[in-house]
């Protein structure tokens, strides 16, 4: 038993580390020699968990959802307290995320740019993650919309990618304000407020 939890906790440590190295300088200029030195671990065990570098950049894309998942669940909790509509709660989690330290994007977008490749695994799970990224931000304009959220919801989420890669080029989070207000708008103007 005792062996098994120092795999997990290697595995861990190793996720961790490429996640944050990825996500900081990107996946093609990070190297494995460098995540196996700053995780602490072997060789071997890096290879024994990620047969190779795909390998790896897939689990940390995956790693990275489940992140993004908590943090947005958490942060819109917290703006939801608030206000009472989870779509504003949401820009406001946005926003948070913006300014957060560090702060260099979207993961997903950065790493779908980089691997250059649409046959490659994580560009594949990139897809996928921004399709279930899109569903969950139909659901929220669907909760202040009904039906009618199928016409708007595709925009909001155009808004907020958007958003995303504005905030960073121009290294500020007030792209952010400028995409809720055109959200919320575009809700409003299809409910017929």
């Amino acid at each position: 038993m005792e062996r098994i939890k120092a795999t997990s906790e290697a595995r861990q440590r190793i996720l961790e580390t490429a996640d944050r190295l990825f996500y900081a300088e990107g996946v093609r200029a990070v190297g494995i020699d460098r995540i196996i030195a700053e995780a602490g671990v072997a060789k071997m065990s890096l290879y024994k968990h990620f047969p190779s570098k795909d390998d790896l950049i897939l689990a940390v894309l995956k790693y990275r959802e489940a992140a993004v998942l908590a943090f947005f669940g958490s942060a819109m909790e917290r703006h939801g307290k608030r206000t009472k509509n989870k779509l504003r709660a949401f820009f406001a989690a946005l926003k948070d995320w913006f300014e957060s330290p560090g702060f260099r994007g979207c993961a997903f977008q950065n790493a779908a740019v980089e691997l250059a490749d649409p046959t490659h695994a994580g560009t594949q799970f990139v897809r996928d993650h921004k399709r279930r990224f899109q569903a969950f931000l139909a659901g929220l304009v669907e909760e202040s919309l009904g039906k009618g959220a199928a016409k708007v919801a595709p925009a909001v989420g155009l808004l907020v990618e958007g958003a995303i890669v504005t905030a960073v080029i121009q290294g500020s989070p007030d792209a952010v304000d400028v995409a809720r207000d055109a959200a919320l708008k575009m809700v409003a103007e299809a409910k017929g407020v």
